[in-house]
């Protein structure tokens, strides 16, 4: 398992659109992915679990990566972020 931390950059937070394109970017890998923010743990996979967590600009998130392509799918997750998401 990787993980790492990094700050949302949009100025919206994740809202229905940066929230899809994160999922479609995570369904690529066959690794559990998952995230975590203020004691709650959102499946990176499902749109709903991504915007129930309710994240805003600024905040930071905590990503998770467990499988055989872990390592790359927490680089390409962390960088589509950076690069705000489509936004």
């Amino acid at each position: 398992m990787v993980s790492q931390k990094v700050a949302i950059k949009n100025p919206t937070g994740l809202h229905l659109r940066p929230a899809g394109i994160l999922c479609k970017e995570a369904m690529q890998y066959k690794s559990l992915i998952t995230f975590s923010f203020r004691d709650n743990t959102a499946n990176a996979k499902s749109v709903l679990s991504v915007l129930g967590a309710c994240v805003k600009c600024g905040d930071e998130i905590e990503i998770f990566c467990d499988g055989e392509d872990e390592e790359a799918a927490l680089k390409a997750l962390v960088a589509a972020i950076e690069n705000g998401l489509g936004e």
